[in-house]
């Protein structure tokens, strides 16, 4: 699946409101909806001029919805779902944010520590809704379709 719309990432980020990243009791699981709003948040506290590091750590949750049961391939699922709209940029740290270690780039680490810390953080980051206009602004600077909303 190739995400051609700002609409289609968010749709697909509210569908997310009620899922969970793996199955069994709600210790050590996430609610895919608020881990990547808790994500997203996390980063742009860190570092608030970089909004692409900020749309990967929004998107890196869509991967459970794009590729249900295949829990080795969500990153790769929403790794190649939002290339073509969000960047090369977006997708490399979607894809590689879980593989991430002591020698990788900081935007690697960055972004799994954010990862992390969202899942056992209980604070409000806010609605989704807050979030469309910077991936509006990503879209509209990385999009190799020129399909925009």
């Amino acid at each position: 699946m190739e995400l051609r719309s700002v609409d289609e990432v968010m749709d697909l980020l509210y569908a997310c409101r009620g899922s969970w990243d793996s199955p069994g009791p709600p210790d050590g699981r996430a609610d895919l909806h608020q881990h990547a709003l808790r994500t997203a948040a996390l980063l742009r506290r860190g570092r608030p001029a970089d909004k692409e590091l900020q749309v990967a750590g929004l998107v890196h949750a869509i991967g459970p919805l794009l590729s249900p049961g295949a829990g080795h391939a969500h990153p790769d699922r929403a790794a190649d779902a939002v290339r073509a709209l969000l960047g090369e940029r977006v997708a490399r740290l979607v894809r590689s944010h879980h593989r991430a270690g002591p020698d990788s780039d900081d935007d690697l680490l960055r972004l799994r520590h954010a990862d992390e810390e969202s899942r056992h953080g209980g604070f409000d980051a806010g609605v989704l809704e807050d979030w469309r206009t910077v991936l509006e602004l990503v879209a509209d600077r990385n999009s190799c379709l020129g399909a925009v909303d």
